[in-house]
């Protein structure tokens, strides 16, 4: 029996992108078989088909992506407690259990090292693996991975201090910034979005953004931040920037604040106003996706809050179109997570 799966084929590039025919894989002791029914796209998946990890990226041929969600058709040897038609996620990094990731955590990544999850047929160990909510449609589950665990584990660094949910800053319209805005509104906070785009700023308001900053019109937007802020500044930012915003982060940052540091779209080198930290006691950390037990907290608290949504682009693409997706990607045109329909 066979199935389709798309992958890197010979060489590491989009005219290597190709979907094939492949056996379809039994599941091996501990192991649950999935019938993939969505995937989702991150910025990750389309460096990785320019082997934009390097090393990291593992070898080809490679089945791309790290987002989405199956049924289970099979169980493997041992497996009990879960039940045939049940759909599950299989978690980005498949070896990390929960605790400190430690420096080999990305061996285990979907999508490079790993095969991923762009097929019609997956194998994961069940202990790698979430049951994910019944109110989420395929396309919407097939979100809940890199993005959303990543803005949960920077909303986790709120500071014990703050207060009725603290202020948050978000940057942008990538989907940890959308994630990180809609959780930290279902947690009472108060979300300050930036955006270039007067029009995404108000798909930002629509969302339950509180205020909104036009960063191309106010490069300074950290002051701006402070004076929606009574000169107290944000509880916390999630910092996707890098070189380009770092600095605005760090004045937006309240004293005994806390910055996470999710990404570094406009550069990897940055200046830091270093008085800035030890007198004003600010806090930086790196956030970087998450471990099954985190996995497991975020669908416990999504399961116990069901009018939860994830930002979906409005277009859905067809399992035949995901290089045309992957390709679209990098222009900016989507609002939200695209998602691909496998079956």
């Amino acid at each position: 029996m066979t199935m389709k799966q798309w992958q890197i084929t010979d060489e590491w590039s989009f005219d290597g992108l190709k979907m094939v025919d492949v056996p379809r894989p039994e599941p091996g002791p501990g192991e649950v078989l999935l019938k993939m029914k969505a995937v989702s796209l991150n910025y990750r998946d389309y460096l990785m088909i320019g082997r934009g990890y390097g090393r990291m990226s593992g070898d080809l041929p490679l089945v791309p992506l790290s987002d989405g969600v199956g049924e289970v058709v099979a169980l493997g040897e041992g497996v009990d407690g879960v039940a045939i038609g049940s759909r599950r996620l299989p978690c980005f990094i498949r070896d990390w259990y929960s605790g400190d990731s430690g420096p080999s955590v990305f061996a285990s990544a979907l999508g490079g090292p790993l095969d991923g999850t762009a097929r019609e047929y997956m194998c994961t160990p069940v202990a790698s693996s979430v049951q994910v909510p019944d109110y989420f449609s395929d396309e919407a589950a097939a979100t809940l991975c890199c993005a959303a665990i990543t803005a949960w584990n920077a909303l986790a660094e709120m500071p014990a201090t703050a207060k009725d949910g603290g202020t948050v800053v978000t940057q942008g319209t990538g989907g940890v910034s959308l994630f990180a805005l809609q959780l930290a509104k279902a947690r009472g906070a108060r979300v300050i979005a930036t955006s270039s785009s007067d029009a995404k700023l108000e798909r930002l308001k629509a969302l339950g953004a509180d205020e909104t900053i036009n960063y191309s019109e106010t490069p300074e937007w950290g002051k701006e931040v402070l004076a929606l802020t009574d000169g107290v500044g944000a509880d916390l930012v999630v910092e996707i920037g890098g070189a380009d915003t770092i600095g605005q982060s760090m004045r937006a940052t309240r004293s005994d604040g806390t910055m996470s540091l999710v990404g570094n779209v406009g550069g990897s080198i940055a200046e830091v106003n270093l008085p800035l930290v030890f007198m004003f006691r600010k806090r930086m950390i790196g956030i970087s996706t998450g471990s099954v037990a985190d996995f497991q907290d975020m669908m416990t608290y999504l399961e116990d809050n069901p009018g939860f949504q994830p930002a979906l682009d409005d277009h859905i693409y067809d399992f035949d179109g995901l290089s045309t997706a992957l390709q679209a990607l990098p222009k900016g045109q989507h609002f939200g997570k695209i998602a691909v329909r496998i079956s």
